[in-house]
């Protein structure tokens, strides 16, 4: 890891030496910016991502990292004593650091997975649903005539397209919480 000042930053920032920064970055799997301005800190995520071209994920719990964590592909705000700002801008909140760990390897897991299913059903019901009507054309010799009426396929899409991504979200988990935190190697799989 990389600890650094805004001092330092101010070296960084003026003098040209994001290059050398950035050779220094890539070294390090995590930066902590401490003592450093908004902007600093913003811009810190903006060079990472933009010459790096890697996911940043910045975490903040006060005004002052709002716009680090605008910046990056994916904002924590941690709520706490120094307000509600960092947790309104971000898009994940959690109420204290050591819920990062559940909220990354736990949570992540299961997102991974339940996207993925609902993907796969998405692709699912469109293919049968547009086979059918293709289908339906040959024996109507293509006049355009509809075969399903128009309610019948309004709740064809309101039982087919919501409940199932609804009833995944609440109860689908492949793995239990406890055995994603055990094996963190996990995450990476569902990758």
């Amino acid at each position: 890891g990389l600890v650094i000042d805004g001092r330092t930053l101010n070296i960084i920032f003026q003098g040209g030496l994001e290059k050398k920064f950035l050779a220094l970055t890539k070294h390090c799997r995590s930066v902590l910016c401490c003592r450093s301005t908004p902007l600093q800190k913003s811009m810190v995520v903006k060079l990472v991502r933009r010459q790096l071209k890697v996911l940043t994920l910045s975490i903040g719990d006060g005004a002052n990292d709002v716009s680090m964590i605008q910046a990056a592909d994916v904002g924590i705000g941690i709520s706490g004593q120094e307000g509600m700002q960092a947790v309104m801008a971000s898009d994940f909140a959690i109420s204290r650091f050591k819920h990062l760990k559940k909220l990354l390897l736990v949570h992540g897991h299961w997102c991974y997975a339940r996207l993925a299913k609902m993907v796969m059903y998405f692709f699912y019901k469109n293919v049968s649903y547009v086979n059918l009507l293709f289908w339906y054309q040959f024996f109507c010799g293509f006049s355009g005539s509809t075969m399903i009426d128009y309610w019948q396929m309004i709740f064809f899409n309101l039982f087919f397209t919501s409940m199932p991504p609804l009833l995944f979200g609440v109860l689908d988990r492949d793995v239990s919480a406890e055995t994603l935190l055990g094996l963190p190697e996990l995450y990476r799989n569902g990758q």
